[in-house]
């Protein structure tokens, strides 16, 4: 299975309009209209972040949860959006801590910025670079988290070996992040249209399999690598879909619905020895 639909400059250039028209809207979320960042978060760990902090999301998911972050620790976080994820592990690694934000996008930064400042977040900097190009020291970070985005990557591998590198040895990846169960190659049209009906800004076109992810992290060199699905969506909750090129599938609606089923909401989870 190949995603390489679009050139990598491309990808970017579309990626980076998006969210820059979001940023600049405060338009909520990657996941589609089902996603909010109550039912991602809970309640409590949005205490006494500001509204303007929480009532911005782009994920489809919580990493904070499943990183087990513990005081102290330096964190980066691939594709920081509005900042919300940042904030939240600022919050759970201390004073004695540091979280790094990093995003392409200018208006972006400016308003992860705006959100920190707002937050009194002290031990929290954003940088501007690619996820693919990591503008971190090899070996200076204990946990990489990241909330629906290296499936915007086009090149997902150098993203995950960009991670590996920045880890210590004994660090650990933890990331929410839209993958496919299964594949889409038993479908009586071609992934290829399939994935051309699909949005790459809507973070699903450019999602993995789970199988490719384990793959690709295990060469990148991590371990005790896990993918666990957290939720489904349907065509409803997906975003980033071009209905012309769907009705051109001419699939019968339980199809449509049994392939955007297949698109989950999974944690990724793995360690570099």
């Amino acid at each position: 299975m190949t995603l390489e639909l679009l050139d990598p400059t491309q990808v970017h250039t579309t990626v980076r309009e998006h969210y820059a028209a979001r940023a600049r809207n405060a338009d909520s979320c990657c996941g589609g209209s089902s996603c909010d960042t109550i039912s991602l978060y809970g309640d409590a760990d949005l205490t006494d972040l500001p509204a303007e902090v929480t009532g911005f999301t782009l994920g489809c998911g919580n990493p904070t949860a499943i990183a087990a972050l513990r005081p102290g620790e330096v964190v980066v976080d691939l594709g920081s959006g509005g900042g919300l994820d940042v904030l939240l592990a600022a919050r759970q690694v201390g004073p004695t801590g540091y979280v790094y934000g990093v995003d392409m996008t200018d208006d972006m930064l400016e308003l992860a910025r705006r959100n920190a400042a707002k937050a009194g977040a002290t031990n929290v900097e954003f940088r501007k670079g690619n996820i693919e190009d990591l503008p971190l020291a090899d070996g200076s970070v204990d946990v990489i988290i990241s909330n629906c985005v290296i499936n915007l990557s086009p090149d997902k591998g150098q993203t995950l070996r960009e991670a590996f590198r920045v880890l210590r040895s004994g660090g650990r990846l933890a990331v929410s992040d839209i993958v496919v169960e299964g594949d889409l190659s038993d479908l009586p049209v071609s992934e290829a249209q399939v994935r051309t009906a699909l949005s790459w800004a809507g973070c699903i076109a450019g999602a993995l399999t789970m199988d490719q992810y384990r793959a690709l992290l295990a060469q990148a060199g991590f371990t005790d690598i896990r993918v666990e699905v957290r939720g489904r969506y349907s065509m409803q909750a997906l975003s980033g879909v071009d209905q012309a090129q769907v009705d051109a599938l001419q699939l019968a609606p339980e199809v449509l619905e049994a392939v955007a089923n297949r698109f989950t909401s999974s944690s990724i989870t793995a360690t570099k020895p």
